[in-house]
């Protein structure tokens, strides 16, 4: 009898003992794999976005122009392939980056966005401010049903003002808690000379960055599919809307300037002009050289809408000195 009590005492503590072992596996288990660790999950997203910050400087000979012959007293050329610097002028310098800022528009509406194809209504408090302003328009109209790509074309190819604001209101209520989207965004990258106070680039004594710093935002961007198809369009047409049966043709603005595409040894594959008195022109482009991609940002150009694209003008001499070597 006693040994009875013995062996299913001995029997219950074997079995509590294997069910505490099984609760603190899947404890472990479940640690590791779940939102409750974020550790991991910070790692990933770390990894992910460190190479973008973390641009390195090596001068390059064979890029032959000269600074002083740059129009624009801001600049910097980056290698996609390793992020490499291969050249630059006052490239931490502050800027106003005018409707550059809408690359950062552009990319933060696009992960935040779970369907491209969702209509959005653009409303009259759209467009509020923006005439008055003389900001730059898609040509959409108050209480126009869009879909959300045909906006983000509308940001970036014309440079629509009214485009940037009904994306933010559809993603974060309002520009304002978008704009803290942005600013998120500048701080994971590594831009941590930028900051944002609206989405369209209107020009604002704290709405500033550095050329080094959209060279990161745009390295990063273009690894984005939609953003690098949209970024690389020279015109795209909506389908028809309640306003537009027609639809709406847009044209990049960069494109419009360019009389060829063709450089020496390559062509320009795409990019965002952007323009304020106070900014002066301003262009982000991306090119390709034999068989390397390049981007280009430069700032502060004199000149405006009506007298030579100086902007363009200093792309086509960086990358034609590549093309030279």
């Amino acid at each position: 009898m006693v040994r009875r009590v013995k062996k299913k005492k001995s029997g219950i503590s074997i079995f509590v003992t294997l069910l505490l072992m099984i609760g603190i596996a899947a404890f472990v288990y479940q640690s590791s794999i779940t939102p409750g660790n974020p550790n991991i999950f910070k790692k990933e997203y770390d990894d992910k976005t460190s190479s973008y910050s973390s641009l390195k400087t090596t001068p390059d000979p064979s890029v032959s122009i000269s600074l002083d012959k740059l129009n624009s007293p801001n600049a910097i050329l980056i290698r996609l392939k390793d992020h490499t610097i291969l050249m630059q002028k006052n490239s931490e310098e502050k800027i106003y980056p005018a409707s550059l800022t809408k690359m950062m528009t552009a990319i933060v509406a696009i992960e935040n966005l779970p369907n491209l194809k969702e209509g959005i209504k653009l409303t009259n408090s759209t467009f509020q401010g923006l005439y008055g302003a003389d900001a730059s328009m898609a040509g959409f109209q108050p209480g126009e049903q869009v879909r959300a790509i045909d906006l983000l074309y509308g940001v970036m190819l014309p440079s629509g003002a009214e485009c940037c604001i009904g994306l933010a209101d559809q993603i974060a209520g309002s520009e304002q808690n978008f704009v803290k989207l942005m600013n998120q965004k500048a701080a994971d990258l590594g831009m941590k000379n930028t900051h944002f106070e609206n989405a369209t680039g209107l020009h604002n004594v704290n709405h500033y960055t550095t050329v080094k710093d959209l060279a990161i935002l745009l390295n990063y961007a273009l690894q984005n599919d939609t953003f690098r198809e949209i970024f690389t369009s020279s015109h795209h047409s909506t389908p028809p809307t309640n306003k537009h049966p027609r639809g709406i043709t847009f044209n990049s603005t960069m494109f419009e300037e360019l009389n060829s595409l063709n450089i020496i040894g390559g062509e320009i594959l795409g990019g965002k002009t952007g323009y304020t008195d106070e900014a002066g022109l301003c262009l982000a482009s991306l090119a390709k050289v034999g068989n390397q991609e390049y981007i280009l940002i430069s700032a502060g150009a004199k000149g405006d809408h009506h007298s030579e694209q100086y902007d363009i003008t200093d792309a086509l001499a960086v990358y034609n000195s590549i093309g030279k070597r």
